[in-house]
């Protein structure tokens, strides 16, 4: 038995933080359960919007065998009422019933001068989500140096083709057929491009949705035998910069290609599809320019869940972070759909 289907979701709306690119130190006016700024938990909003889409998951045929997630604490919480679900309806049993977490599905930070936030590790998360595998090793992490977008493409690349790999060598009469991932907005878009094979001339193309929990859902062309499948060198963390090349471009797509046959629906959410993202947000800002002697926040910035200021006065950030958290509560309240709309970020 062999995997077959592939379901990736975003995570819900999370609250926010802000970055001073000339220190790389961040600031989050609601403290971080893991004690990390650049790791929120979700809003109110977006734990609603994490309930309707575990009623969705629940509903899904073939139905999930497996779970995986980036490490960041928006993720693992979004998916807290869906292996709530999952649990009682007992889909899930024994280790099939906890989530790997996997730092290859991580956010993207792109690249900067200083050195990149570090998620939590499984042991900290696992005093807030008791449902995560002690057992599962990622077999890539992001550079702390960060990543250029096609570096980033390759990342996800190597770590999905070392999943199924993993996952098509059960041989049990469990296997799973169908798993399910939650990962960021350009990872979302990554991983639709890397199992597609599809890599648009123009990175900046709008190709895969990747709105707060949404779902994509994708079915396998072409299961590969153990003859024809791609040899492929092993991730070295003494060299985090290095990632193994993985041939899915040209139309290939991971592990013998998979068919993208539903793209960041939004359908099952009360206010429909919300907080989508592109590569293009990331020509606007980069990390890596000089600071500005005048304040400019950009929640386009190029992280796609962070927010990018040019001054470095920690006094002028925090005040930042207080305006946004405060339009954050309003947002909370659910009487600012239409801001929510107009303002992605």
């Amino acid at each position: 038995m062999v995997l077959e289907t592939i379901y990736v979701v975003r995570h819900g709306y999370r609250s926010n933080w802000v970055v001073d690119p000339s220190t790389g130190e961040y600031y989050a006016n609601i403290p971080s359960p893991t004690g990390i700024a650049s790791d929120p938990a979700l809003a109110s909003y977006g734990v609603e919007q994490a309930k309707q889409l575990a009623e969705k998951i629940v509903t899904l045929d073939p139905p999930v065998d497996v779970v995986y997630s980036s490490p960041f604490y928006r993720c693992l919480q979004t998916l807290k009422p869906t292996m709530e679900k999952l649990k009682e309806e007992r889909r899930l049993q024994g280790e099939m019933s906890k989530v790997r977490v996997d730092n290859g599905l991580s956010e993207f930070f792109g690249t900067a001068r200083f050195t990149h936030p570090i998620p939590a590790t499984v042991p900290v998360l696992s005093k807030h989500f008791p449902y995560l595998s002690d057992s599962h090793t990622p077999n890539i992490f992001p550079s702390a140096n960060g990543e250029t977008i096609p570096a980033l493409h390759d990342r996800y690349a190597y770590a999905l083709h070392r999943i199924i790999s993993s996952l098509d060598s059960d041989t049990s009469s469990s296997a799973p057929k169908a798993a399910l991932m939650c990962t960021h907005a350009a990872g979302m878009i990554c991983l639709g491009r890397v199992l597609t094979g599809r890599m648009p001339q123009d990175e900046t193309e709008e190709d895969f949705r990747c709105g707060t929990c949404s779902l994509s859902v994708f079915q396998r062309k072409k299961v590969l035998k153990k003859e024809e499948e791609e040899i492929v060198e092993n991730w070295d963390e003494k060299q985090p910069d290095h990632i193994p090349r993985v041939d899915w471009r040209d139309g290939k797509g991971v592990m013998g290609g998979w068919e993208c046959v539903v793209n960041g629906d939004c359908s099952f959410l009360d206010n429909g599809e919300e907080r989508s993202w592109s590569f293009a947000m990331v020509d606007s800002q980069s990390y890596d320019k000089k600071p500005s002697a005048t304040t400019s926040t950009n929640t386009n910035a190029l992280a796609p869940d962070a927010t990018q200021t040019d001054n470095a006065d920690p006094a002028l950030l925090k005040q930042e972070v207080e305006a946004m958290e405060t339009g954050q509560e309003e947002k909370e309240e659910m009487q600012a759909v239409n801001v929510l709309k107009s303002n992605p970020a």
